[in-house]
């Protein structure tokens, strides 16, 4: 089961902004920030145990909320949202990334994943060096549709590979045999593609050597690009009740942390650098330039059932009470199953369940909490000052690096990435 969506204000039917967001002043002006599109594909050919995303199996739906009818349905949201921006007064900007996400995209006919890059491209126009991403599953993909994808404007994929051992990936309930990564990595590099590798560590029953060997095995394939994840397991997963009945168990703290410092350790070995606590690339051209707009704060739209989209104000709410009070920002939400989102689009009514509207403060907060999970790391003066005041504490007990600090920027340590969340809750108070 996915998680309930946040609670907000309603959205007008019509989809459009609050007034301020494109007529404020003295704020930062679209076209000094990137514009991204996400893309959300919520169908999977089956429901992974430790999966809590928005997705769905084919036999779960059927109508106009079909895989067969999905492309046409996500244009009509393509076509909104340019016409919502545009009617904010939002000047118009080519999409810099495009990320097309799942659920497993793939399991579309590559003809409609181009028929949605076509939409957002007639929409909004694709930037000279746009990165456009689609993920696949090493099953769902053949050297055809790779070749069809790159020939449209695709420029990178990213394959869930989670681990290449047999007794883990069965107890992920993953469907492909990690026999076939190598093979999918040269076929995407033979269409032209970029290729990142998804793994998964903390498995139960994954041992030091089963981590190791799914490392080993991701680097042989000469990829630029690695994500590893922590496996979390969500409250009403069908893993979380394998976990409560003691089916399963997961492993210690420590566990997690020795084998988030082994990938580091084979990774920056390979010449992969960390460039985010769960993101290693060769080069920052072989980084992924759609999820650092995210941590850094940019704009995007959200296409699918259940996405969440931002757009910043060019300035402050003009009649704000104080300046950290004013609204800066808007983020919002789409429904989340996949038959309301069409019949919402079919009636020419947006899809959007909820918004909330962000102040200067809470602004803040999120770049403190996001930023400093970067290589780059966060600019002290962002901070509150019983923020800063942390920051000496905080290279005491080396979660956060001495000569950083002392050049007004909060950079993780190793062990600070280890505790990350323990560094956001002492720079921003939470």
């Amino acid at each position: 089961m996915s998680p309930a969506l946040p609670e907000g204000e309603p959205v007008p039917p019509d989809g459009s902004l609050p007034s301020w967001v494109g007529g404020g002043t003295g704020g930062t002006e679209p076209a000094a920030r990137g514009f991204g599109v996400y893309l959300h594909v919520p169908f999977c050919s089956v429901r992974c145990g430790y999966c809590d995303f928005n997705t769905y199996t084919a036999s779960e739906l059927g109508g106009a909320a079909s895989q067969a009818s999905y492309a046409s349905t996500a244009l009509r949201e393509i076509d909104l949202a340019a016409r919502v921006l545009h009617d904010a007064g939002l000047p118009p900007r080519p999409a810099s990334t495009v990320f097309v996400g799942g659920g497993t995209p793939t399991l579309l006919p590559a003809g409609d994943l181009v028929r949605l890059l076509d939409g957002v491209r007639d929409a909004w126009g694709l930037a000279p060096d746009t990165e456009v991403t689609t993920e696949a599953n090493p099953d769902s993909v053949t050297p055809e549709s790779l070749a069809e994808l790159a020939a449209a404007g695709f420029t990178r994929v990213s394959f869930g590979m989670q681990s290449a051992v047999p007794h883990v990936l069965a107890t992920l309930e993953r469907t492909h045999d990690p026999r076939r990564i190598p093979d999918v990595v040269r076929w995407a590099r033979d269409a032209g593609l970029q290729v990142s590798l998804d793994l998964i560590y903390g498995t139960p029953g994954e041992s030091l050597d089963d981590w190791r060997a799914s490392l080993e095995a991701a680097l042989a394939t000469g990829v630029d690009h690695v994500s590893a994840y922590a496996l979390v397991v969500e409250a009403g997963t069908k893993m979380a009740a394998q976990v409560r009945r003691g089916e399963v168990a997961l492993p210690s703290e420590d566990d997690q942390a020795t084998k988030y410092e082994l990938a580091d350790e084979l990774l920056t070995a390979a010449g992969l650098t960390w460039y985010e606590v769960s993101n290693w690339a060769r080069t920052d051209a072989d980084r992924c330039r759609h999820n650092l707009a995210y941590w850094r704060g940019d704009d995007w739209w959200g296409i699918g059932p259940g996405a969440h989209s931002y757009v910043a104000a060019t300035g402050a709410e003009p009649a704000a009470t104080s300046p950290e009070d004013a609204r800066v920002g808007v983020r919002w939400w789409n429904v989340k199953h996949p038959r309301r989102y069409a019949a919402l689009l079919e009636a020419g009514t947006s899809p959007a369940a909820g918004r909330e509207l962000l102040t200067r403060t809470e602004g803040r907060l999120e770049q403190a909490m996001l930023g400093v999970r970067l290589r780059e790391g966060l600019d002290l003066a962002v901070l509150s000052p019983s923020g800063r005041r942390a920051v000496a504490g905080l290279v005491a007990t080396g979660l956060l690096d001495g000569r950083a600090a002392v050049a007004g920027r909060a950079v993780l340590t190793l062990r600070g990435r280890l505790l990350a969340d323990t560094v956001v809750r002492a720079i921003t108070d939470e």
